[in-house]
């Protein structure tokens, strides 16, 4: 449920602003609007240091902390953490010059700079040059030593010579001597590389400080928060002056509670006109709080007048996942893995994710018993649903993705109805969800060339005509009659396609979760197949877990999808909501405006 907002004004003593920020933190009801949007922000100081924190936890999550815990505080071990991540970047960049320098300096081996400074000291003159090896004749020094070729048809070649005359000839290259030696960057770059061995070793002792400074940037978070708030307030001479949202159903406790808290302030509080956004706060009931988990993970929130498909998504995703999934055996491992696995996975996915994905994985388990689907193996003579890949197999499980579709598509039209009615428009949505059945029937006789099997076509002729005549008709009403059929029948072409399309795009239902029966079975008789046990062992565990991941994968790129996009489409959603985000505190605020 959707919970109805009120906007609500406060006014109390200027000489009570901190006490009145502290106990509005306290009680976490109240969602503050800035009276002044442009001066509620955080200032430079607090914003650096919740970057600050926020970067020393992303630099130590992934590490392993050593054996030496630090006696630091957490102010002290994000200073040394992002010092030493900057000096380790800098490191990393040096480190791969270097390499890259020493790569270079292959054609010159071990040779050190310093030996060619004590042949000049001891007055000869040496030269590297790349010739033509049919020029090489024309080399004259007091020693000419090839070194090696350099290209195809040139020679690389070292010229010594006492009295310091050498003579090439124009066709030769100077090669001058590197202002460094391949020894002195391989020892540097030792260096360097034990330099950053350490600053791992100790950013892998800070990981110890983790805790503390998560602690420590909630602290932060809190404060900033305090202070975009008292910013955001209206304050006069003598008072005070807050405004912003709170659920309806809480509002009528916010000024006793307030006298409790020793405060006296006046609140004054009205329902939300036609041109405010009030944030959307959304009470799930038990059984649907699971479907939370994925609007997270999305970051989608719905619009504070738009619909609560919670308890929709939680019906229909489970379904979806089971057929795209397609596989019992897979249900039975992720039942069994988070089951098993709950307390440590739930802190890193979320406590609610991970039980959609529990149910997710009960509701495949289901799906393999009917289907006699697992890993591959069909372990039923006779399933319920079969899925040996038949033409009847496939025709029937289409079918049934395709009815999944119209009710789908259907129930959201039906839906908007139930919102619209008294309203004559009302009409129209009964009229698209009878025009979704109907194409029902059209999507069947062109896709698999027969009718349906429960009704005649035409049924499914007078559901098409009937609905489109509602949903003409009734698409914007109006006592202007040609106007009205000309805006409805303007409008209906493009909105019929989309309607085929709809029911259509729910055959990827039967085409995902058949491919990945096929992927299953080839895996399991791949593997069956090979007669030395080790390697059908590797190749079982191996096939199935890719197939498992891509199926994973087609639950969020399909079975999602069918929700957001064409369920919520037919419903008429636009997601333009913000999130319900209370003020809360819970420690005494310093903080002067």
């Amino acid at each position: 449920m959707i919970v109805p907002m009120q906007k609500v004004y406060l006014v109390g003593r200027k000489t009570d602003h901190d006490q009145l920020l502290d106990a509005l933190g306290r009680l976490g009801v109240m969602h503050l609007v800035p009276i002044d949007p442009a001066q509620a922000v955080v200032d430079e100081q607090t914003a650096q240091a919740i970057d600050h924190a926020e970067r020393a936890i992303q630099i130590l999550s992934p590490l392993m902390p050593a054996e030496n815990a630090p006696d630091l505080s957490a102010e002290a071990a994000i200073e040394e953490t992002i010092e030493l991540y900057h000096e380790s970047t800098e490191a990393h960049t040096h480190l791969d010059v270097l390499h890259r320098q020493i790569a270079e300096m292959a054609p010159w081996g071990d040779v050190r700079r310093d030996q060619f400074d004590r042949l000049r000291d001891d007055g000869f003159q040496i030269t590297f040059a790349v010739v033509p090896v049919k020029d090489l004749h024309l080399v004259e020094a007091d020693l000419v030593q090839p070194i090696g070729k350099r290209f195809s048809r040139s020679q690389w070649v070292a010229a010594l010579s006492r009295d310091g005359e050498i003579t090439l000839p124009p066709s030769a290259t100077i090669e001058p001597i590197p202002p460094r030696d391949r020894p002195s960057l391989t020892a540097e770059a030792k260096v360097v590389d034990e330099r950053l061995r350490a600053i791992n070793a100790r950013l892998s002792e800070l990981a110890h400080t983790l805790g503390a400074i998560h602690h420590y940037s909630n602290h932060l978070a809190t404060d900033a928060q305090t202070i975009v708030a008292s910013r955001g307030a209206m304050v006069g001479q003598n008072l005070l002056a807050l405004q912003g949202w709170a659920p309806a159903d809480e509002t009528d406790q916010l000024v006793s509670k307030l006298a409790d808290c020793g405060l006296d302030v006046a609140v004054e509080t009205r329902e939300a006109t036609e041109d405010e956004t009030p944030p959307t706060l959304i009470r799930y009931p038990r059984w649907a709080q699971p479907i939370k988990g994925l609007f997270d993970v999305l970051g989608t929130v719905v619009g504070y007048d738009e619909f609560d498909i919670g308890g929709a998504f939680m019906l229909a995703l489970p379904i979806f996942a089971a057929m795209l999934i397609g596989d019992g055996g897979y249900g039975a491992v992720m039942l069994l893995g988070l089951g098993l696995g709950y307390k440590k996975i739930a802190p890193k996915l979320g406590r609610q994710f991970t039980q959609l994905l529990i149910i997710v994985g009960a509701t495949t388990l289901i799906w393999g018993f009917l289907s006699g689907s697992f890993f591959g193996t069909t372990v039923f003579k006779n399933p319920v649903i079969p899925v040996n890949m038949t033409q009847q197999s496939r025709d029937m499980i289409m079918t049934l993705s395709f009815y999944i579709g119209a009710i789908h598509l259907s129930l959201a039209q039906l839906w908007q109805a139930m919102r619209l009615f008294p309203n004559i428009q009302f009409l129209n949505k009964v009229g698209w969800a009878g025009f979704i059945w109907g194409m029902l029937g059209v999507v069947q006789w062109l896709v698999l060339r027969q009718a349906s099997p429960f009704a005649p076509l035409n049924a499914y002729a007078f559901l098409l005509m009937g609905g489109g005549v509602l949903a003409i008709v009734f698409a914007h009403p109006s006592r202007n009659l040609p106007k009205m059929l000309g805006l409805g029948i303007a409008s209906f072409p493009l909105a019929g396609i989309s309607a085929f399309s709809d029911v259509t795009s729910y055959v990827r239902l039967m085409a995902v979760g058949l491919a990945s029966g096929v992927l299953a079975t080839s895996f399991t008789n791949l593997a069956l197949g090979i007669k030395f046990l080790p390697a059908t062992i590797l190749v079982l565990i191996l096939g199935h877990t890719l197939n498992f991941a891509l199926c994973l994968i087609a639950l969020f790129a399909h079975g999602v999808r069918l929700n957001m996009l064409e369920f919520c489409n037919n419903l008429g959603m636009q997601w333009t909501g913000y999130a319900y985000q209370p003020f809360t505190s819970y420690r005494r605020q310093e903080i002067r405006a």
